[in-house]
């Protein structure tokens, strides 16, 4: 809302226009006295007197309030809503041009509703790219745009920061920041479905890679429960994508692929191109653990071809972290390594489970070959790495191989070392290094973000 002086010059303007008296104009909730003082910008109008007077005067709230006519903001709302579309149908270098062009027409309104909605989309399109402190700094600021609106529409926001930490190994922050969004909903009462099946769906993805089975299940299933109720359809497609996840890890197969189906399904009758991708993406890995690994490939390399001509070079090199363990599965080496090597030339800034998984597959490669050195290098670079994201099932399996490395060139001592820190990692399902669990979802254990392993409470 502008100054009162500047409201008082509008609505005597608007008023002298249309040839009415104060007094008319007042008439029948306020008096001429009242009007005179606020034209003089002695008076700060309520809300509830300036929608009265908009209707008298033929005009909107926002416009008598701020000077800036309704259909302006409308008009942004629509392009931001066509930039959007834009970057779930084309590319998100095409996609973030149009949406800082419109943050600073927002900003140049002072529409703060309107500025958030193209930092969301802005930090959308840096995860696409790769650009995860962008990312992050994005979200960050529609956050803070938002910050006097209730929770449920700071959800978007929050989801997008966990992801980006999450893509950046970060698990246990990304865990910490969904978790506690989750709880602060159910303690205020602002349990709102869309904004909760959005940050359920959120968090399976970090809780399967922390080993905590029992929490992701039990996510999926508040998720599934809260479904009926969202009226966003790619949210639900979102969400059964991930519930896949849990489903996979139960080793229910079929449910897993059936879930993807409905996502693909959705995506495709949406035309949403990445959120496709993923779905090609997921159901190779469904295929590779199945074994049925000519599917998984034709899976992931159509994945890997869209991701490609969309310039969304974080994903596309996540997906050829698991095409590669495909390829070295079928024996074909080469290729494999190529892969890996492409990605590890990006440096951490594409994620350090995934930096992990490509040294872990080069030291599967190198010991297959009979090249131990080489081997036992990877599989301690890898260790390192995912040591810092804490992804306790991969920990788990890496010190294995490490172990038994070890063990066959006879350092016996240092592979039980190994051995102890796998075990260290093998929590049971639900128990990781998280914080308490959101309200209904398992086992408590109360840790900060930065902690190691938790205890019971």
């Amino acid at each position: 809302m502008d100054e009162p002086a500047d409201i008082g010059r509008r609505v005597q303007r608007l008023r002298s226009e249309l040839g009415l008296t104060q007094r008319r104009l007042a008439e029948p909730s306020y008096t001429s006295a009242y009007i005179s003082t606020l034209e003089s910008g002695k008076v700060r109008p309520s809300e509830t007197a300036l929608r009265f007077l908009a209707e008298r005067l033929g005009t909107s709230y926002e416009e008598l309030a701020t000077g800036r006519p309704a259909h302006l903001a409308t008009e942004l709302r629509l392009a931001l809503s066509d930039a959007q579309q834009t970057l779930a149908t084309g590319e998100a270098d095409e996609a973030a041009d149009r949406y800082r062009a419109l943050l600073a027409r927002a900003e140049e309104l002072a529409l703060s509703p309107e500025q958030a909605e193209a930092r969301l989309g802005l930090g959308d399109c840096a995860l696409e790219s790769g650009e995860l402190a962008e990312a992050i700094g994005h979200f960050e600021e529609a956050e803070r745009l938002l910050a006097d609106e209730p929770l449920p529409r700071r959800a978007r926001p929050i989801r997008g920061r966990a992801v980006a930490h999450l893509l950046s190994g970060e698990l246990r922050y990304a865990c910490y920041l969904l978790e506690s969004t989750i709880d602060e909903l159910g303690a205020s009462g602002l349990a709102d479905p869309e904004a909760l099946v959005l940050l359920y769906a959120a968090v399976i993805g970090p809780y399967i890679d922390m080993g905590a089975h029992a929490r992701a299940a039990r996510a999926a299933e508040m998720a599934l429960a809260l479904a009926p109720q969202v009226g966003d359809p790619a949210l639900v497609a979102g969400m059964h994508r991930q519930v896949a996840r849990t489903f996979l890890a139960e080793g229910r197969i079929a449910d897993a692929d059936a879930s993807l189906a409905k996502a693909q399904e959705i995506y495709g009758q949406l035309r949403l191109r990445t959120d496709l991708a993923h779905c090609h993406w997921m159901r190779g890995y469904v295929h590779a653990q199945n074994g049925e690994l000519a599917s998984a490939e034709r899976e992931l390399r159509t994945a890997r071809s869209v991701l490609s001509a969309r310039r969304a070079a974080l994903y596309t090199a996540q997906v050829e972290v698991e095409l590669a363990d495909v390829l070295r599965r079928l024996g074909r080496y080469e290729e494999a390594a190529g892969l890996l090597s492409a990605l590890l030339e990006l440096g951490e800034r594409h994620g350090r489970v995934h930096a992990g998984g490509a040294h872990r597959l080069l030291g599967l490669m190198a010991e297959e070959r009979g090249e131990t050195d080489a081997a036992e290098l990877h599989y301690v670079q890898a260790l390192a790495l995912l040591e810092r994201s804490g992804a306790t099932g991969d920990l788990a399996d890496l010190c294995r191989l490490l172990g038994d490395l070890l063990r066959r060139t006879g350092r016996v001592e240092a592979a039980l070392d190994a051995y102890r820190t796998g075990l260290g990692h093998r929590a049971a399902p639900g128990t990781t290094t998280l914080g308490p669990a959101p309200a209904g979802l398992g086992p408590v254990f109360r840790i900060r973000p930065d902690q190691g392993p938790a205890s019971p409470a």
